[in-house]
């Protein structure tokens, strides 16, 4: 019997020059669900530029500035999805400015994401550190470097 891999994960890219590989996005994407003990939510990511990442922001959370990830729980009581819409251009810009790499960088994008959809939050100072540690576990089980500069 093969072994079961996990819920669907479906990925479009809306922006050009891929950072990562569609079957790195979906390690990454599984090891953090793993992680936040949802292996069996469905996601669809859809990687984006930072002006339709704003207008999505603006839209649907009525805020208008740039971000890195957006996230939406689908869940109900018949399944569980998620959907991710992350920030290409972001990755490689705040890499730029950290001096990391833009893989890692949207590596932690798609890890934060995957985590809030696991209830993971970052508004509150004690919450914020769990998710930090809990986005360097993930990062570094897949083999990626700790960041010099901790995003606050």
């Amino acid at each position: 019997m093969k072994a079961r891999r996990g819920a669907p994960i479906w990925i479009a890219w809306k922006v050009r020059g891929r950072l990562l590989g569609d079957p790195e996005v979906r390690r990454i994407l599984r090891a953090a669900l793993r992680h936040g003990q949802k292996p069996e939510l469905g996601l669809s990511v859809v990687f984006l530029g930072d002006a339709a990442l704003a207008r999505l922001h603006r839209r649907w959370l009525s805020d208008g500035s740039r971000t890195d990830v957006i996230t939406f729980d689908l869940s109900d009581a018949h399944s569980q999805a998620g959907e991710l819409y992350v920030s290409a251009t972001c990755a490689r810009r705040v890499a730029r400015e950290r001096g990391v790499e833009p893989r890692r960088e949207l590596a932690l994008y798609l890890v934060h994401g995957a985590l809030h959809l696991c209830g993971f939050d970052d508004h509150a100072p004690r919450a914020r550190a769990r998710m930090r540690r809990a986005e360097t576990t993930v990062l570094r089980a897949l083999g990626f470097p700790d960041d010099p500069l901790p995003h606050p």
